[in-house]
């Protein structure tokens, strides 16, 4: 099955150079990056043709783990902070469809593309039909996590998150910045996760930048976490019995736009992950994409390799990105 178009037309193409290293590649929120299929980084908060069948699988995974919605007691107000804040951006981008506005203390939110219209009074969560991060969790494709500034350190101390690549947000809820990416290899020796925190430290209220990060996953598994193993490590293991068809389909070039936010009222830190997938089998009819996505695979360190889980198939996409040559 092709992807639609518009994931085509939209997919942010993270590599910029024939070999990859961690770098903290922030810049601005909304600048447009034009790619040879289209372009994309307009919005925030982004909503494509996938926007219905992510939000039921965030609902099927929450439903089935609660632990993956966490808010610890002192993050209440910036979970207002937070709801706020996106569906600001939601009306904004899509007028349309949503809406926000208000009437001395009661708010009025409209969202067309899932039937809501609710009214709700800020700090009241009585109002609303959940608490107000798990509600507007409910209708974004991103992952929302809130960093807590205090004694000159940031703590992940609330958050939904479903679609996590290779790691447990239950596990890191209360960390410092630092420790949650302590697996990550060459991070520290780089200094480039230091260099991270004291930027985002600096961020002042109404802030917003991005960065991407990118993986990659055998079939179109958004929940990739360290709680799902036992689902997706058997997709790896049984990928030397399908056709070279069969894989091109299966493997997907995942890429992370993450946006960071000094929430205006809180002061903590929304840290949105967005998640875009495309098959090799799409990639590789962009021919810079192929050759430079082969590029990168093929001279990226073995410690990356493992960490982002490519150790077993790693060979074999490279193989078939350089056998798509154009004839």
């Amino acid at each position: 099955m092709v992807s639609a178009p518009d994931l085509v037309a939209s997919f942010p193409f993270p590599y910029t150079a024939d070999s990859y290293r961690y770098t903290t590649n922030i810049a601005p929120a909304r600048a447009v990056v034009t790619t040879a299929t289209g372009q994309w980084g307009e919005r925030v908060v982004d909503v494509d043709s996938e926007y219905t069948l992510e939000l039921a699988e965030r609902r099927r995974i929450l439903a089935a783990d609660p632990s993956r919605h966490a808010v610890l007691p002192h993050m209440r107000i910036a979970c207002w902070d937070t709801m706020l804040t996106l569906m600001t951006e939601l009306a904004g981008s899509y007028p349309a469809v949503m809406s926000l506005s208000r009437d001395g203390d009661t708010w009025c939110w409209r969202n067309e593309l899932l039937g809501i219209a609710q009214e709700f009074v800020v700090g009241d969560e009585s109002s609303l039909p959940c608490d107000p991060l798990a509600y507007i969790a409910g209708q974004v494709q991103e992952d929302i996590v809130l960093l807590d500034q205090r004694d000159d350190d940031l703590f992940a101390d609330a958050g939904v998150v479903t679609f996590a690549a290779g790691w447990s947000f239950g596990f890191d809820l209360g960390m410092t910045f630092l420790e949650i990416h302590g697996p990550v290899p060459r991070l520290r020796e780089t200094g480039v996760i230091t260099r991270a925190r004291e930027f985002l430290m600096r961020l002042q209220a109404g802030d917003i930048y991005r960065r991407t990060n990118w993986s990659m996953t055998v079939g179109r598994r958004l929940d990739v976490s360290t709680e799902a193993v036992p689902h997706w490590l058997p997709d790896r293991a049984n990928l030397d019995a399908v056709d070279d068809d069969t894989f091109g389909r299966l493997i997907h070039l995942r890429v992370e736009v993450q946006h960071l936010i000094r929430l205006p009222e809180s002061g903590a830190i929304c840290f949105l992950i967005r998640s875009y997938m495309l098959p090799l089998a799409d990639l590789c009819t962009v021919e810079q994409w192929r050759v430079r996505t082969a590029a990168v695979l093929a001279e990226l360190p073995d410690d990356m390799v493992d960490y982002k889980g490519l150790s077993s198939y790693r060979d074999r996409a490279v193989s078939w990105l350089r056998s798509q040559q154009p004839v």
